[in-house]
């Protein structure tokens, strides 16, 4: 039962980080701008109205309904996957990425949109990385942790096969 306190704890944590520096960036950003920071990074206020990427935007109250809907299914099949789980890595995995998607999901419910901020000037092929945020930076994370978790997992069990070449 302490890993599950220990998992709402992490979520918690990463909900309120996000939360907090997005109603920093619209306070301080408010009439919207470029606050360079490094000769690679700016902070600027986007409104992100599809998914990760910018992906899929949603003009409509059916296209924000349904991505609310993807985002907290989601977040509770992995909930039963971490309410399962015994491992310590998959849970900071899996809590990291709840309170990501907790975040962006509170944003759409109160402006219909996702607060982006974080802009790294990375260009590959003419197409320009976009905006993000903290809940972003998180699901990132979370899901790169993941990777690590299964790859770990995959190395200290023989019995687990790789896929046919």
């Amino acid at each position: 039962m302490i890993r599950l306190v220990y998992a709402f704890f992490i979520v918690i944590l990463v909900i309120i980080m996000d939360q907090v520096s997005k109603a920093w960036i619209l306070d301080v950003m408010n009439p919207p701008s470029t606050i360079p920071v490094l000769p690679f990074l700016d902070i600027v206020l986007t409104w992100n109205k599809g998914i990760g990427f910018g992906l899929f935007q949603a003009h409509t109250l059916l296209g924000k309904i349904i991505l609310i809907g993807l985002a907290l299914g989601i977040s509770a099949a992995l909930g039963i996957w971490l309410w399962r789980t015994t491992d310590k890595l998959l849970l900071i995995s899996l809590s990291i990425i709840i309170g990501g998607a907790i975040g962006n999901i509170i944003d759409r419910l109160r402006f219909g949109a996702v607060v982006d901020f974080i802009y790294v000037h990375v260009y590959i092929l003419g197409y320009h990385f976009p905006a993000f945020n903290v809940a972003d930076s998180a699901i990132t994370v979370g899901v790169c942790l993941l990777l690590i978790e299964s790859y770990v997992r995959k190395k200290s069990d023989p019995n687990i096969s790789s896929l046919p070449h």
